[in-house]
């Protein structure tokens, strides 16, 4: 599958994943439910913002574009979600709202297809 590099060659639920994460400067998203590679928002994630005190909060210049080149960080979440199937991600890290890590709950069948590589 040809990876999205544009946020308008994203499905719905996808897009609105990529809104969700730009609307948190700081934080995490927990319990985020992955159907056939496909965020779910029922049952909804819980989302905790940080509300930094020093600094003011400033949007991402990309969130109120229609459409926007992602970032690679967002890319390689895309692609974590191609290879998903079905199943939760336990938490993502959100920094100047953007990905920078998750922890993802995967099966031990797809675990020992990569080990045996």
């Amino acid at each position: 599958m040809k990876h999205a590099t544009r946020f308008s060659q994203l499905s719905a639920p996808r897009q609105a994943l990529v809104r969700l994460l730009q609307s948190i400067n700081f934080g995490f998203i927990e319990d985020l439910e992955v159907r056939g590679g496909e965020p779910m928002f029922s049952p909804a994630p819980n989302v905790i913002v940080e509300v930094k005190l020093d600094t003011p909060d400033e949007p991402r210049p990309e969130a109120d574009l229609s459409d926007f080149e992602l970032r690679a960080e967002f890319a390689r979440l895309m692609e974590q979600l191609d290879s998903f199937g079905d199943g939760s991600i336990h938490r993502i890290d959100i920094r100047y709202s953007v990905p920078r890590r998750a922890l993802i709950e995967r099966p031990v069948n797809v675990l020992s297809r990569e080990v045996r590589r």
